[in-house]
């Protein structure tokens, strides 16, 4: 079998070839009627006409030898059968054809469209010109690329191979189409907010640190859609905003986990965490019917239907239920000592890291769909407390053994929020870089008045789960190394 590099220096003697024969191997364009879709939809009309179509495309598999070849194009939106014929194509140019194109390479034929005797609609080639003349080869046809890192640095080729892959991507654009519809059809209103803050605020994530040269300031790329300037929003007067877009956060690498992904979150004034649930439920069956098809599904080990009921879980009682912890009550030695027990990794001993580990084994086991309410007010420092208790009203979509989403009433008492502020403070002094940073500006807009208000978020997760595929699996163009590192 040829090296790589004995394939590339066949080919660039082929290229020379084209060149002698005064084809350009890159020209910037070629005879092109229509895409390869389109093709197909005007097939019988151009064929009952026998006119001369143009078609373009790449070039996938060639079967054939002697006087005939079949060569099977490719552009994205279609594939069709070109058909070449010595006896039909100047033989010059059958020659060069055979002399100097291999799969990969792209193309544009000339000819009429014809039906083969086993009913394949086709296209007899008259004339054909390189579009695009390839050094390297693609990956072999049946095995595509095997190895996870070359599939990922290479996924220009693992997509292409992959037609499976290129409608999950679809799919996925469909999903934010979904959810961008919906929360136009209920009022709200798309905005864009700031990707680098001086302080980030919204979520408990290490954020990325930059520097900005001009101010010759710190700041950071944000690791929630603009909760803290979306609330803004509503102390402005918008009565519904909604934002889909990029999030950035400095923590561990998995299947599940990623640095850079897509979120949105939207804002509803003079709403509270259960109007908030009813919508949410309402915005996943739609996504679940319009995007999947269906409402049942079986991913993690998990089967659950969007469709039946949202039980409510409350979250001292399930862990108490499932561990045997009372987290009002347990000091933080028992807790660590119930997590050695479980064998479960923790960082950090302040309680908030302790009682967020308890739960997130608890969650592993629920199906769903359930949502989680009655969170404590350590885990939620920017939701509104439940008639001043030590609980929250605060939402979490629970599917598959996973958070779906985190939803609350918005908290706008800038009393209590400074003081919630402030013990952050004090988590981020013991080492916690996960704990929310102070934003005196925001407790200021407080202060001027923030209508009472319900927020919510979620994101690329949800699609995964949905589709049962690894989050990482559903990047374009995962966060790789560089090769030799």
């Amino acid at each position: 079998m040829a090296s790589l590099e004995e394939i590339r220096e066949n080919r660039l003697h082929k290229l020379e070839l084209l060149k002698k024969a005064n084809m350009d191997p890159f020209p910037a364009k070629v005879p092109r009627t229509f895409c390869l879709g389109d093709a197909k939809k005007n097939f019988q009309q151009y064929e009952g006409d026998k006119k001369e179509v143009s078609l373009v495309g790449r070039i996938m598999a060639i079967r054939g030898q002697g006087a005939i070849l079949f060569v099977v194009l490719y552009d994205g939106k279609g594939r069709m059968q070109a058909v070449f014929k010595k006896d039909i194509i100047e033989e010059n140019k059958f020659k060069l054809f055979t002399d100097t194109v291999d799969i990969g390479d792209f193309i544009s034929v000339t000819g009429t469209f014809f039906t083969t005797e086993r009913g394949e609609e086709s296209i007899l080639v008259t004339d054909w010109t390189i579009s695009t003349k390839t050094l390297l080869p693609l990956p072999e046809k049946w095995h595509g690329i095997q190895d996870i890192d070359e599939r990922y640095r290479k996924r220009y080729l693992d997509i292409l191979m992959n037609p499976e892959l290129k409608e999950l991507f679809i799919k996925k654009a469909k999903f934010w189409d979904i959810i961008r519809n919906f929360m136009k059809d209920n009022g709200f209103l798309e905005v864009e907010t700031p990707s680098l803050e001086v302080t980030t605020g919204g979520a408990e994530a290490t954020p990325f640190k930059t520097h900005h040269n001009d101010y010759d300031l710190d700041v950071y790329l944000r690791i929630s859609i603009g909760e803290l300037w979306q609330k803004r929003l509503m102390a402005a007067g918008f009565p519904k905003t909604f934002e889909i877009g990029r999030v950035y956060r400095n923590e561990g690498s998995s299947p599940d986990h990623l640095q850079e992904f897509t979120n949105m979150e939207f804002y509803w004034s003079f709403a509270n965490y259960r109007d908030g649930m009813n919508l949410v439920r309402e915005m996943y069956i739609r996504i679940a019917k319009e995007v999947f098809g269906k409402t049942e599904f079986t991913t993690r080990g998990h089967t659950f239907d969007l469709q039946s009921e949202w039980k409510e879980i409350d979250y001292r009682d399930e862990i108490k239920k499932q561990i045997g912890i009372d987290i009002d009550k347990a000091s933080e030695k028992e807790m660590e000592k119930e997590l050695d027990k479980l064998k479960i990794k923790y960082e950090g001993n302040n309680r908030e890291r302790l009682v967020d580990t308890l739960w997130k084994y608890c969650r592993k086991n629920i199906s769903g769909p359930a949502f989680l309410i009655n969170h404590p007010v350590l885990v939620a420092p920017l939701a509104k407390r439940v008639d001043g208790t030590d609980t929250v009203q605060m939402f979490q979509p629970i599917i598959a053994g996973s958070e779906m989403g985190r939803g609350y009433s918005e908290l706008n008492d800038p009393i209590d929020q400074r003081k919630r502020f402030e013990e952050q403070k004090k988590l981020i002094a013991g080492g916690d870089t996960e704990a929310m940073m102070e934003d005196l500006e925001f407790v200021e807009m407080l202060e001027h008045g923030m209508p009472p208000t319900c927020g919510f978020g979620t994101g690329e997760r949800l699609f995964a789960f949905l589709a049962d595929k690894p989050v990482r699996e559903l990047q374009m163009f995962p966060l790789m190394r560089p090769k030799g590192e």
